[in-house]
């Protein structure tokens, strides 16, 4: 008996018919807006749940109340926390941490914008790397570490005392402590060891992006510059300043709204006058006031909106 012709073999394709994981991959691929919203959906919901869901938590408990006589949170609505924020005490803490967040930045930015220059404009490849890395280094360390560090250099036993009587300043220092507004019985315990213990942290905040946005500045505008004319100093007054602002106002950012919410320089270096953060901590944490320590934390976010918006009026965010 002679063998039969052997069948034709359908085609894969034919055979193959398309799994749930093929039909998933074919809308994902004819839906890019459906794939960009699953890949955002985890980091998009853990920041509106748990970064803006938290922030409008705490401003909800800012208008409720505490009744004095039971100690107990009232859930009914009022402006009793806000009201209490117009008292001279409570504007004394938020002017003191205001004036301080202010004055760390600008010193910041003063010191900041010389070396972030020269690492991006004059330094040598190794060089840049280096000065990267003497930057970064501190941030390598605990936070409170550096700040009982400096207590300890502040101090009047401390290292820099002995310089400065090495030095014959010693004159210098007790004028400056003399002063009412900045001035305490040491370094250490003063507004002017918070400045220089706030400025020290928060200095690589402000040095990486005025950095990072100056090496974005193209060499032919300064090439540019200098065939029409302009000398050095009026090419860095219209040319690399104006580019270099994104960096700046980046950089206060940082420095701004860690000062304004920062607890720990002021409770370790502080004398007894509150600043926002310690004002929080000690009405959530000793006198049980939740709503008024929530109304307390509005005060940092309405600054930083208003100064967000006033550098944007200012023109600080046209060349990002």
């Amino acid at each position: 008996m002679a063998p039969s012709a052997p069948t034709l073999q359908p085609s894969l394709a034919a055979a193959r018919r398309p799994t749930w994981l093929d039909r998933v991959s074919t809308a994902l691929y004819t839906r890019p807006g459906l794939l960009s919203l699953l890949l955002f959906a985890l980091p998009l919901g853990y920041f509106l749940i748990v970064y803006i869901g938290s922030l409008g938590a705490l401003l909800i408990q800012s208008f409720w109340q505490l009744d004095a006589f039971s100690g107990k949170v009232v859930r009914e609505w009022t402006l009793a926390n806000y009201i209490a924020l117009g008292k001279p005490a409570n504007l004394a803490v938020i002017g003191r941490t205001v004036s301080m967040a202010l004055a760390v930045t600008a010193a910041c930015a003063l010191l900041a914008f010389p070396l972030a220059y020269y690492a991006a404009r004059y330094a040598a490849k190794r060089w840049r790397g280096l000065l990267y890395l003497l930057v970064i280094l501190p941030l390598w360390s605990s936070f409170l570490v550096r700040v009982y560090a400096w207590k300890l250099i502040l101090a009047k036993e401390g290292i820099l005392m002995w310089f400065v009587e090495r030095l014959h300043l010693l004159w210098f220092v007790e004028w400056l402590l003399d002063l009412p507004a900045i001035g305490g019985p040491s370094l250490s315990v003063s507004p002017i060891g918070m400045f220089i213990a706030f400025v020290y942290i928060w200095l690589p905040y402000m040095i990486l992006p005025i950095q990072a946005s100056l090496e974005r500045v193209p060499a032919s505008l300064l090439e540019a510059s200098a065939d029409l004319g302009a000398r050095p100093g009026e090419t860095f007054r219209t040319v690399i300043l104006p580019l270099a602002i994104p960096g700046v106002v980046a950089g206060s950012i940082f420095t701004f709204s860690l000062t304004l919410g920062d607890f720990v320089v002021p409770s370790v270096l502080g004398n007894s006058a509150y600043f926002i953060g310690q004002a929080v901590l000690s009405l959530q944490g000793t006198s049980g006031n939740i709503p008024l320590a929530a109304a307390f934390t509005a005060v940092p976010m309405v600054v930083m909106i208003l100064y967000l918006l006033g550098a944007r009026r200012l023109g600080a965010f046209d060349a990002l």
